[in-house]
């Protein structure tokens, strides 16, 4: 598939084609979940329709839920799976003792054992460094990823905590023991602010973000999502993370299956200027940009987001 840009602006989506009756613009009920255990855990997860797979798979602070407005424009032609991470969502919580490493060992098997053939995955933030993993490691299984607010090269692995820019100073005080615990756990800084307050489009709205927090009702069940930023590669620190980031980063380039990329501007890791050169050095990549966002462009533009991804499917 040639480079293009698909779609400029969530005005242009709705200016073209009308979307259909469903996802944001209905009530959309919770999805169902199934479990499978996987290395003595339970994984729990959304799957919806037949057909070819497509996998989503969310970062922090979130779970399966993200997708919940995006899953129905794929279920009616594709097998849409949307697990939650291990230690997230409906999951098992187990102690971690390397949050990334146990997560990608857990999601990966989990992942393998689903016998995916032709596989299209669909990632965001943390979800995005697994899925990347997964992909690179395991070519055969997948043929397409889209990719939304992902660590993506030439920004991930991060050089320094100078080149975060103006998110250096909330970086340091995350890794820093006692400020990371008070601002995460505590406050609960990541859902109740990062989260609902993160996109110029205005907050998240509260019955939404009562889901995202019925997860974590204690401080202490909070833990994980300190522990996801801690992972965050700085200056090549966590080594293991920072090598497995590297090793993706050197890898997207030199790939050529189909990749879509939606992108809001600020968002918050990929701004307008990374998709700028993520759409000059990335091969067959579709790019959407859907208008001002942030990080969670889910809540953003879940119907221009499934609509772009059901017209996508059709072509790859």
């Amino acid at each position: 598939m040639d480079r293009r840009f698909l779609l400029k602006t969530s005005a242009t989506i709705a200016a073209t084609t009308q979307l259909p009756a469903c996802a944001s613009m209905m009530a959309t009920p919770q999805l169902a979940k199934a479990k499978r255990n996987v290395l003595g855990h339970d994984i729990a997860y959304i799957d919806e329709g037949q057909g070819r797979p497509v996998v989503f798979l969310h970062g922090n602070p979130t779970s399966s839920y993200l997708w919940r407005n995006i899953i129905p424009y794929v279920s009616g032609t594709h097998r849409a799976i949307a697990p939650d991470l291990i230690g997230m969502g409906d999951s098992d919580k187990p102690q971690l003792e390397n949050t990334y490493a146990d997560t990608a060992t857990h999601m990966h098997a989990f992942l393998d054992e689903l016998e995916l053939e032709d596989a299209i995955l669909v990632i965001h933030d943390w979800g995005s460094a697994l899925g990347w993993h997964y992909a690179r490691t395991r070519p055969d299984r997948i043929a397409g990823i889209c990719f939304m607010e992902a660590m993506a090269p030439p920004f991930h692995p991060i050089p320094s905590y100078e080149a975060l820019g103006p998110f250096e100073d909330f970086l340091r005080n995350i890794n820093t023991p006692g400020v990371g615990e008070e601002l995460i756990m505590e406050q609960n800084y990541f859902l109740e602010q990062f989260m609902r307050h993160g996109s110029p489009k205005g907050p998240i709205a509260d019955d939404v973000m009562t889901e995202y927090n019925r997860y974590y009702p204690s401080a202490e069940s909070r833990k994980i999502l300190l522990d996801w930023p801690r992972q965050i590669p700085v200056a090549g620190n966590p080594a293991d993370v920072f090598e497995v980031v590297q090793a993706n980063s050197d890898w997207l380039p030199t790939t050529n299956f189909p990749k879509l990329m939606f992108h809001v501007d600020p968002g918050a890791i990929i701004p307008l200027q990374l998709a700028e050169i993520l759409n000059e050095s990335l091969t067959n990549l579709d790019t959407v940009y859907l208008g001002k966002g942030g990080h969670f462009l889910q809540e953003d533009y879940p119907d221009e987001i499934g609509f772009g991804l059901a017209e996508w499917l059709e072509k790859v």
